[in-house]
């Protein structure tokens, strides 16, 4: 069978229409959909900023988790959603014990009202004693990490008790990150 050359062409163009068509129906179907509210315990939530991706919880004590920024490979931070007990001032200093060598002055603790509940927001950079595993209660090997940062917030609520919301990684990732933290955080709603 003899094909002519503007056959061959147009052929040609219709599977380059096609790829482009199949390309561009991925990219929209792939786009970045509005945030959703996600759950902080049972009485309150928060929209999580476009950079964050869910990911499974590490461990079954995580409501939520995130990694970010979500098109990163790399030096992600990990953000986690969680409730929990011990105390404020128990769980401040056992997120400052993670850092070798920071004392509680060298934190920045602040306080704050969110949707009718008090906040306390904690800051801490320096070497993070990471577990490796699930969290302090499902601990791995040990690895210091240095230049990290910590960003959380003890939620303390009426019918949960206290919550927390929890971002560490790489310290430059998670001041970039900052931001979109603290206004998720403060945008917090009840529901």
């Amino acid at each position: 069978m003899n094909i002519s050359k503007s056959t061959r062409m147009l052929r040609f163009v219709l599977v380059l229409l096609a790829v482009f068509a199949a390309t561009s129906l991925h990219a929209v179907a792939h786009a970045e959909a509005p945030p959703e509210k996600i759950a902080v315990g049972t009485a309150l939530s928060m929209t999580p900023p476009s950079e964050w991706e869910s990911v499974p919880p590490k461990s079954n004590m995580v409501q939520s988790e995130f990694k970010a920024p979500r098109d990163q490979k790399e030096d992600t931070a990990r953000v986690t959603v969680m409730s929990a007990s011990g105390g404020i001032d128990a769980n401040i200093d056992r997120w400052i014990g993670q850092f070798d060598g920071v004392k509680k002055e060298d934190a920045k603790i602040e306080k704050m009202d969110v949707a009718g509940a008090t906040v306390h927001m904690v800051d801490i950079t320096g070497t993070f004693k990471d577990s490796m595993g699930g969290g302090p209660f499902a601990p791995g090997p040990m690895k210091k990490r240095e230049d990290y940062r910590m960003i959380a917030a003890i939620i303390e609520t009426k019918n949960d008790g206290l919550l927390f919301i929890k971002m560490t990684g790489p310290k430059t990732t998670v001041e970039s990150l900052a931001a979109g933290f603290k206004k998720s955080l403060t945008n917090i709603e009840k529901k």
